[in-house]
């Protein structure tokens, strides 16, 4: 008996997909452009613009009775555009490079979520070691974007942007390993 289970994570704002959501999937050649981003602007907020990008993850597990024999993952990176927005009079190419880093972020963890799930054995507890991998790599990734967030000050402190730039692209040349395979 084969067991599919399918969960999805979204942030920044902890969005949960449907599966009627517009996505593109993260790739090392796909630059967002401001076109991508159709969602309305929220009113009331000095943001600029919103990235609204998140992990899909799927396994299946192979069992015999109550014995767990195999199971496998897929872990994708995802953007979704009708979720994302941008206020047209105050976007530049320089707020775009700092969502475009949102987006890499959580490609980042969706690579250090595959690491982690090739190291985990086979056993008849697969599914909770899963969903707690889940759990833990997500809580991870909302840290890391807060965190990028606030240390860029929302791109404002451009010494902060740069370090931050230079850091995901050394951490996902890093983790080339653990890109996604289809």
């Amino acid at each position: 008996m084969v067991y599919r289970i399918v969960l999805s994570f979204c942030l920044l704002f902890f969005w949960s997909s449907t599966p009627n959501d517009e996505l593109m999937t993260w790739h090392p050649n796909l630059k967002l452009e401001w076109k991508n981003f159709r969602g309305k602007p929220q009113p009331n907020t000095n943001a600029v613009a919103v990235t609204a990008s998140g992990i899909t993850f799927e396994y299946s597990v192979k069992e015999t009775g109550k014995t767990v024999l195999a199971f496998t993952a897929k872990v994708k990176t995802h953007f979704y555009p009708k979720r994302s927005w941008y206020v047209k009079e105050r976007a530049n190419d320089y707020i775009l490079a700092h969502e475009q880093l949102h987006f890499d972020i959580t490609e980042l963890h969706a690579r250090k979520f595959r690491k982690q799930i090739e190291k985990l054995k086979v056993s008849n507890h697969i599914r909770e070691d899963l969903q707690q991998l889940h759990q833990s790599i997500n809580k991870q990734l909302a840290d890391m974007q807060n965190l990028y967030d606030t240390e860029s000050n929302n791109s404002i402190n451009k010494e902060q942007q740069d370090i931050w730039a230079a850091y995901v692209k050394k951490e996902l040349s890093n983790l080339d390993a653990y890109s996604y395979k289809d």
